[in-house]
């Protein structure tokens, strides 16, 4: 499969752009650490900067790889990086268990995965973003497909994925770093709908 990388992306209100160790302060007071945040994800809150700090640094390394996509979400009007968004190849599953039927898993299957902070929901950013990342995937990858999840209990984070074109194709479940199991819907986003 080819692959581009984390580049640098621009929409009309943001920057989409590789995280820094430098970006921990930012990351670690707007979304890292709020519980309000994380609860719908697979991580705990970060109990200190320096965690965050050791995680982007951990993620500086990985950014030369391109199959690597991770980005910081910047709001252009304010500096302050808010959110971050990626996507991430998940893993590979026993054929006659594979919920993706219909889809071609040649190249595996990536899904797309955000979190902002709670000053910035509501307000459009995520769904932003998201479409711009979907359409540099597509763009410059020759994925034929993007998946996309949430947990079941946060419909909010679905509005967002049909916002940007993804549509419901299966209930599943995805399981907290803790092994907490969390209901969730999966949702799917083929090129030819787009191009």
């Amino acid at each position: 499969m080819r692959h581009a990388g984390t580049r640098v992306i621009e929409t009309e209100r943001l920057v989409l752009r590789p995280l820094t160790p430098e970006d921990a302060p930012m990351m670690y007071a707007n979304w890292a650490s709020d519980p309000a945040v994380t609860r719908f994800l697979r991580w705990e809150p970060h109990t200190d900067e320096a965690a965050t700090r050791e995680l982007l640094s951990a993620w500086a390394e990985l950014y030369p790889n391109p199959d690597y996509y991770q980005w910081a979400m910047v709001e252009k009007a304010t500096g302050q990086v808010f959110g971050s968004i990626g996507i991430f190849t998940t893993s590979s599953v026993e054929p006659d268990q594979d919920p993706w039927t219909g889809f071609d898993h040649t190249g595996g299957v990536w899904e797309v995965g955000y979190c902002i902070g709670k000053n910035w929901w509501n307000k459009g950013f995520t769904t932003e973003a998201l479409k711009a990342v979907v359409d540099y995937w597509f763009r410059n990858t020759d994925g034929s497909w993007l998946a996309c999840s949430h947990a079941a209990a946060n419909p909010a984070s679905g509005r967002v994925m049909e916002k940007a074109g993804f549509v419901y194709d299966h209930d599943s479940v995805y399981h907290r770093f803790d092994g907490t199991a969390v209901p969730c819907r999966c949702y799917a986003l083929k090129r030819e709908v787009l191009y």
